[in-house]
């Protein structure tokens, strides 16, 4: 059996300016573990899943993905990250379902979808149509591949982003909706 965690976080710091966002958080989540995180609006839920996938940059801390180390803090205080290429290596393991979606507005569901595969992992429209449009049909909504965001419902929307960040065979989903 595999004890190490999927995802490994420790001492996380985080701030904007003066205002500290995240003030030493950790968390261990294991494969197969599904975990919530609740609290009040600003109080740092987001800021942490984009630290996770490194949207955000965390000023102390330790953040290891698979037992692969992202950023961590030397005995300086100083965070250093892994290279920029292991960066995306390592996030990329990773999907997230963003709070507002962020779909692209000039792109039709289908080819929201197959986008990300199309120009981060190199597959070509053929390879990935066909795993896209078995997504689309797991989500509810293959009738909609050829309809642009604006004429979704948020929920579609909030589906079209399911199968968007799916689209990428993540090992890991980070969900920044508690619906979702």
């Amino acid at each position: 059996m595999n004890d190490i965690p999927m995802i490994s976080a420790q001492g996380v710091h985080k701030r904007f300016g003066a205002l500290e966002v995240l003030k030493s958080v950790s968390l261990e989540v294991a494969k197969g573990e599904v975990i919530a995180m609740i609290g009040p609006s600003g109080s740092g839920k987001s800021t942490f899943l984009r630290c996770l996938i490194h949207l955000e940059t965390v000023h102390r801390g330790t953040i290891q993905i698979e037992g692969e180390t992202l950023v961590s803090t030397d005995a300086d205080g100083h965070c250093r990250y892994v290279p920029d290429p292991e960066i995306r290596r390592i996030c990329g393991k990773m999907g997230m379902v963003f709070q507002h979606f962020n779909l692209f507005p000039h792109l039709t569901v289908l080819q929201n979808v197959i986008e990300a595969p199309m120009t981060v992992k190199g597959l070509r429209r053929d390879e990935i149509v066909p795993k896209a449009e078995v997504l689309l049909k797991k989500v509810g909504l293959f009738e909609k591949r050829d309809s642009y965001p604006s004429r979704l419902s948020g929920g579609q929307k909030q589906r079209v982003a399911i199968a968007r960040a799916l689209a990428m065979e993540p090992d890991i989903m980070l969900f920044d909706e508690p619906t979702s």
